[in-house]
Order: structure tokens, then C-alpha cells, then sequence
């Protein structure tokens, strides 16, 4: 006999969220995370990190988040509230227990950690899909005396002098952290495809009541709407006042996609180039699944197959991707909703 029912691979939110379910449907199961504490990977991120999802939609399920319900919270404010959740809910989570290999089995599957092997008739991976730090390599020679951060690196200003940086990426963590250094140096931030700059707010309301209101938030990733939304750049919420306040100040530039760096010269898309001693890297992840040992369960290119988080793998299961069932199911606050259906799965499997 396995000796759980379930084990939830990840003690982030969409692991919490699942392991608050498991837990209403009386089953077995144990969350297993390699960090030493509950919320270590929000404190880890750089230290201006501000969610661009007020407090009221950051709610997992049983527990809102607490703090001003329109306002803005902090990465410590979220790592501190997935521990409280842990506690209160009183989750069963073992901590430094990193998973070198996932198998399969004829009961089920052996989750293999440094220190023991645990027997389950489910998994559910809920580690995220952001894994490992991805910084382009095509083209790219830099220099070595070329100072480089990638955001799991970068931590605050004082890391970097007061001379020219370059901020590659255009998404939201490239443009608050450019907007941030901009203040004390001159900053050239590349920006390839790019989503909209949204306003925090309209009316004195929140951006994402009137997502949430309109079904932006919602719309099933099947569907055409949900295909064409996912095919779009993801938006930008704010800054867009900051970015053109400090363009017109002269501190910020903004210029196309970088196509190549050789030396310390940065080439970008339309054919301008630049000299840069510093460069931040706000250029994303990619998935790392190398310890999933299961054959025919990650694509081309190392992505999980699954339908709604339901893998090819009989009682397999993911949670937390990437519009998984809409958009809003990699989001805190979104992804209670698709815990609670694949905790529904997981009871009808282990029933039979």
C-alpha cells in the first residue's frame, strides 16, 4: 500500500491551494518543497517587488489576504501570508525536501528525495513553470568584465553603479526594475513585443474588477476568445506615467529588441547600437522538469502535456500553469479554482 494518497510536489501557492482541498476531501497526502520555509521563493525575488494584482485578488481559498483589499502588497507580504496559510490550515508540509526523481509504478508513482522515498497513487507537480533562468545566448558575447544580473539575481540598486544600464525585457518585472534604477543613472530599457500599459485603476477601481466583471479573467483557454488572448504579449499594469515622465526627463530610453552584443556593444532591432558596462536581464524562465523520469509527459520543448492539468499519465497532475483553464490560473488568486476541480479529479481516480 502507497503511503499516500497524494503527494503535492511544490509548497508555493497553487501547492497550498491543493494540499487546502486534499485536505476537505479526507485524503492522504503530504506537500513536499525543497526551500527551507513556506513563501521562500517570493522572498528570494528582488526587494521593490510589488504585485501587480491587488490584495483582493491574491485571496487562496479559506483565507483572504489581509492588509487594505485595493491596495498593492509586497513579496513579503505574500511570502508571509502563504505561511500563515500553511499554519492555519495547519497543511502537512515537508520542508528541504527537494524531488530528485518522479517514476512510475504499478501502485502509483516513487517520489525519490535526499532523504526518503515516498510511495503515492497520485501527484500533483505544483511547482510553477518558471524553473530556470533564462538569459539569450544566440549572438550574444559579452564581455567579461561586463557586470550582468538576470532578475533572480538582481536585488536593489546598490548592486549597480551609477553608470549606463541596460534592462532587456519588457515585461512587468523589466519595466518596474527600470523605472526603479532610472532614478540614479541613465537607463535604456529594450522592449521587444510588448504587451499594453493597463492603468492600476480606472474610476477609482480596480483594473481587475472590471477584467474580473467582463470575464477577461475567466475566459476558458479553449475557447477562441481564451486562444486569441493567449496568443497576446501579457499587459503591463502601471508604470506607463513613470516611463514617459522619465523619458521626457531625459533618465530613460526606450529602444527595440536587442538582436545581438558583442563585447560591450549592444546592437538593437532597428540597427542603433551602444556601449553598456551593466545589463539586467528581465528576460524570464523556462520550465525544468529533468527529474520528472516518466517518458511521454513534457513536449518538444519540455512543457507538461495535460488537459486542464490532467496529464496523459494515469493520476498524474499539474496545477499552477500558465492558463491552464483561463487566465488567471497561474495568479494567486486564481488558482484556488482550479485546486478545487482537480481535487475533484484526483477523489474520482482514487475512487475508481
Amino acid at each position: 500500500m502507497p503511503d499516500y494518497d497524494a503527494i503535492v510536489i511544490g509548497g508555493g501557492q497553487a501547492g497550498l491551494a491543493m494540499g487546502y482541498y486534499l485536505q476537505q476531501q479526507g485524503l492522504r497526502f503530504t506537500i513536499l518543497d525543497k526551500r527551507g520555509r513556506v513563501g521562500e521563493s517570493w522572498r528570494e525575488r528582488y526587494d521593490s517587488l510589488v504585485l501587480f494584482t491587488p490584495r483582493r485578488f491574491n485571496d487562496l481559498p479559506g483565507l483572504p489576504f489581509p492588509g487594505q483589499r485595493d491596495g498593492l502588497p509586497d513579496k513579503n507580504e505574500a511570502a508571509d501570508y502563504l505561511e500563515n496559510y500553511a499554519h492555519h490550515f495547519g497543511l502537512p508540509i515537508q520542508l528541504g525536501a527537494e524531488v530528485s526523481r518522479l517514476e512510475k509504478t504499478e501502485e502509483g508513482f516513487r517520489i525519490y528525495t535526499q532523504a526518503r522515498t515516498y510511495q503515492a497513487r497520485t501527484v500533483v507537480v505544483a511547482t510553477g513553470p518558471f524553473h530556470t533562468p533564462y538569459v539569450p545566448t544566440d549572438h550574444m558575447n559579452v564581455d567579461y568584465d561586463v557586470t550582468q544580473w538576470h532578475t533572480a539575481t538582481y536585488r536593489n540598486e546598490q548592486q549597480l553603479s551609477n553608470e549606463p544600464v541596460l534592462v532587456v525585457g519588457g515585461g512587468n518585472s523589466g519595466v518596474q526594475i527600470a523605472v526603479e534604477l532610472a532614478r540614479d543613472r541613465p537607463v535604456m530599457l529594450s522592449m521587444g513585443r510588448t504587451g499594453p500599459f493597463l492603468p492600476r485603476s480606472i474610476l477609482g477601481k480596480t483594473i481587475f474588477a472590471y477584467m474580473r466583471a467582463l470575464g477577461i479573467l475567466t475566459v476558458p483557454a479553449s475557447s477562441w476568445l481564451g486562444r486569441l488572448y493567449r496568443s497576446l504579449p501579457d499587459p503591463i499594469f502601471g508604470y506607463g506615467n513613470e516611463l514617459r515622465q522619465m523619458q521626457k526627463a531625459g533618465k530613460l530610453r526606450i529602444v527595440p529588441r536587442l538582436t545581438s552584443f558583442s563585447g560591450r556593444v549592444a546592437t538593437f532591432a532597428d540597427g542603433s547600437t551602444e556601449t553598456f558596462s551593466q545589463i539586467v536581464w528581465a528576460t524570464g524562465y523556462r520550465p525544468d522538469y529533468h527529474w520528472l523520469d516518466i517518458p511521454d509527459v513534457l513536449d518538444e520543448l519540455g512543457r507538461p502535456h495535460h488537459r486542464r492539468g490532467v496529464s496523459p499519465i494515469s493520476g498524474l497532475f499539474f496545477l499552477g500553469l500558465p492558463w491552464q483553464r483561463n487566465r488567471q490560473s497561474a495568479l494567486i488568486g486564481g488558482v484556488g479554482h482550479d485546486a478545487r476541480l482537480l481535487a475533484d479529479e484526483i477523489a474520482a481516480f482514487l475512487r475508481g
